[in-house]
């Protein structure tokens, strides 16, 4: 069982792999290629894109095109925060990745990816998800998150936010 080795709580699976945030492109590629890897040894691979919960609840609100009017109206930092506001409460994103996951989740054959982190810039840190979904995910996770190293387990989100420093899941 793997789990043993990507965090020391039962019941969060998971580890945080941080990568710079100009690398978005080449991670993407790098992960095409050891889902390929993975699935070629039996491992069952879940992708889960953030971006893609991000435009489902955005969505699920209102049109696109409505978002973009409302930014040019109301500012930025409005729609931000509506966004945000969204993604906890209407929308929640811990449902709509928890809802990706498959109805049952098998330690040692299945992995699941949480990918396209950097889409919730800067509406959504994810370290409140990784939080929500204790207990939620069985099998090993990792977490992509394009941040920048901020002493031996801080991480400020794209580089730019405050770091945050209480992240439970393994950095690597």
């Amino acid at each position: 069982d793997p789990r043993t080795k990507l965090s020391a709580y039962h019941d969060m699976p998971y580890a945080i792999f941080r990568y710079d945030p100009t690398e978005e492109f080449e991670l993407r590629r790098e992960i095409g290629m050891l889902v390929t890897r993975l699935e070629t040894r039996g491992k069952r691979v879940v992708r889960i894109s953030l971006a893609e919960c991000l435009d489902q609840a955005m969505r699920t609100v209102q049109p696109l095109e409505a978002w973009y009017a409302a930014e040019r109206e109301m500012g930025t930092q409005t729609v931000v925060e509506t966004v945000h506001n969204v993604l906890s409460d209407y929308a929640p994103l811990v449902e709509l990745v928890a809802e990706r996951l498959p109805d049952t989740q098998n330690p040692t054959t299945d992995v699941v990816l949480i990918t396209r982190t950097g889409a919730l810039f800067p509406v959504y840190r994810t370290f409140s998800l990784l939080e929500q979904l204790k207990g939620r995910i069985v099998a090993p996770a990792v977490l992509c998150y394009p941040g920048v190293l901020d002493g031996a387990a801080g991480l400020r989100f794209m580089g730019a936010r405050g770091a945050a420093h209480n992240a439970r899941p393994k950095i690597s």
